[in-house]
């Protein structure tokens, strides 16, 4: 259909664009003027919770500010990208309550704050941030729409990844359980140890319950995200699969008449998923690893090169084995790695055991009290939301990526799968983070409220020292792990972005995905030794920006899963569904 000329154009401009996003200008090192909140693969989690209003104040008659202003040098004018990135920041995060809900502003022992010019109570407004507003209702309206199906088949998703009902001879790459770790070796990242120590001193523990409401709701997301994977997978001419929400809005929506409309998501999606592989999901891991090593084991700075050489070439050792190899190592490495923080943090609790019950009761009291400084119930409700859907990737449609590779010809189950994701991410993994931060009275330390710019991983990091001193080195280590499986996760996340973009020309994507690949190494370098700046925020807007194709093409198609689903649990309920010996996988 296409020339080789062409084929290879295209190939060029889509690694060109690549390289863009990978390699840094000076400009880019300014500190982001806005939040940025990648948050599902917990990269930038820490500013995604919430953005600090900072109180306006006026001295004098203006005078003197007047005069301050006329010394100062001209302000340099911001980069395109940084312009862009605000830009598209105030898009995502914009307040749909358009200031409905104010509240008196108060200090953390609340006494009033008062406005320094007119000796008035301050009000502040608490806001409902658009993106946040379309991942709830999208899970909300998921859970209803398939019948609470997060609840109803809770077990049999447990005996799914078991391996009771696995096929030996089901089309596929990989087991239900290897899916299951590949997906969640992306979501469980750096948010859970950073992003939820924020959101609790922003928020109050109250929040925590609210992650945990959200999660519940996020699994039916997940569910049909996950689904829709499979019933809408490619087999590609090597035997590899591809699949995820490039291929069901494509093809989906094209059953259905709505041809261009899905080519058009779908092709949307893609560009996004490459783009927040390269940076949330590779460069942001590679430089906060680099950061915690470095900082832990007091280490200069020409380790940073050592470190990121390294974990290029681990990533390497992974990634160019496709998603086979991937499987099999974060089969290994994400129980290790949750089991390690789940027993470290565990410990921490046990050693502050007779704290435990103030801590639950202190987060059910904040979740659903008018305290003022957290903005009362909605203000604790928004950081709760926003904490949960961006630590588990619900309705961003990038573990349908990964779960479509499952070996199973019956794509409801595989969606039965997926809906772990949340529970593991938020309601086990950082949960525990909560119960830490919280029992050791981390998150009321007088360094941690005096703060100007709140560092999660330090908190954690501080709360885990109360118990033994060198827990902090445990954490380093669970944050490179966390980090590492983050990596070669979104670079196949990223990968089948590009075979679906480069296979509209005859093909030229499978055979040219190593081009993406060592872009992908590469990047863990680039990442480790360099600040960001605007490009990662850039990046963050891709992972938070793919939301909208995702859910807009997965609501048009829920009639269908339902369908499937109704059917499969007819069958699993009559006991009509067969079973196999449990395989090794």
């Amino acid at each position: 259909m296409y020339s080789k000329a062409a084929q290879r154009l295209w190939m060029a401009a889509l690694a060109a664009v690549c390289l863009t996003v990978v390699v840094p200008s000076h400009a880019d090192e300014a500190p982001p003027a806005a939040p940025s909140a990648s948050s599902a693969t917990g990269s930038n989690s820490d500013a995604a919770v919430a953005a600090t209003d900072e109180p306006s104040t006026t001295k004098g008659d203006g005078s003197d500010a007047a005069a301050a202003v006329a010394d100062d040098p001209p302000k340099e004018e911001k980069p395109m990208l940084a312009r862009f990135n605000e830009f598209m920041f105030g898009a995502l995060f914009f307040d749909v309550t358009a200031g409905a809900f104010d509240m008196p502003e108060v200090d953390r022992n609340g006494k009033p704050v008062l406005d320094a010019k007119t000796g008035k109570q301050k009000v502040k407004a608490v806001g409902f941030p658009f993106l946040v507003v379309v991942l709830m209702l999208g899970a909300i309206f998921f859970t209803f729409w398939f019948r609470f199906i997060n609840v109803r088949g809770f077990r049999h998703a447990i005996n799914v990844v078991r391996g009771i009902y696995d096929n030996p001879d089901d089309k596929g790459e990989i087991s239900h359980f290897h899916a299951l770790t590949s997906a969640l070796s992306a979501t469980v990242g750096l948010g859970n140890i950073a992003g939820v120590a924020v959101a609790i001193v922003k928020g109050g523990p109250g929040a925590v319950v609210w992650m945990m409401i959200v999660a519940v709701f996020g699994m039916t997301a997940k569910f049909s995200s996950c689904t829709l994977a499979q019933l809408y997978r490619k087999e590609n001419a090597d035997g590899s699969i591809s699949g995820g929400p490039m291929y069901y809005l494509d093809l989906g929506l094209k059953q259905m008449g709505l041809g261009a409309l899905g080519k058009a998501l779908a092709i949307i999606y893609a560009i996004m998923v490459m783009g927040g592989a390269l940076g949330g999901g590779n460069m942001f891991q590679a430089n906060q690893t680099v950061e915690a090593l470095t900082t832990s084991f007091k280490l200069g700075a020409s380790a940073k090169w050592v470190i990121g050489i390294v974990m290029a070439a681990l990533v390497a050792a992974v990634i160019l084995g496709g998603i086979k190899r991937i499987g099999k190592a974060t089969s290994r490495i994400v129980p290790a790695m949750c089991g390690l923080y789940i027993v470290a943090s565990i410990l921490v609790i046990l050693f502050n055991l007779g704290k435990l019950p103030d801590a639950i009761s202190i987060m059910f009291s904040t979740a659903f009290n008018e305290n003022a400084f957290f903005g009362g119930m909605m203000g604790v409700l928004v950081i709760g939301v926003q904490r949960a859907a961006f630590s588990n990737e619900a309705g961003l449609g990038s573990a349908a990526i990964a779960h479509a590779a499952a070996k199973t010809d019956e794509p409801v189950r595989e969606g039965m799968v997926a809906m772990l994701g949340p529970f593991i991410d938020t309601i086990l993994v950082c949960f525990m983070t909560a119960m830490v931060v919280i029992i050791t009275d981390q998150w009321n330390a007088p360094e941690v409220v005096n703060a100007k710019n709140l560092q999660g991983a330090a908190i954690t990091a501080a709360a885990f020292k109360t118990v033994f001193s060198w827990f902090p080195y445990v954490l380093s280590i669970c944050i490179a792990l966390f980090a590492y499986s983050t990596m070669v996760s979104w670079c196949y996340y990223g990968e089948r972005g590009w075979i679906y973009l480069l296979d509209h020309f005859d093909g030229a994507g499978l055979k040219s995905v190593v081009v993406f690949r060592v872009i992908f190494v590469l990047a863990v370098v680039v990442g480790a030794v360099n600040e960001l700046g605007d490009v990662l925020d850039f990046s963050d807007i891709m992972i938070l920006s793919m939301a909208f194709p995702n859910i807009i093409g997965s609501m048009i198609l829920a009639p269908k899963v339902l369908k499937k689903m109704e059917e499969y649990w007819g069958r699993y309920t009559s006991g009509k569904m067969a079973t196999y010996d449990q395989q090794k996988t």
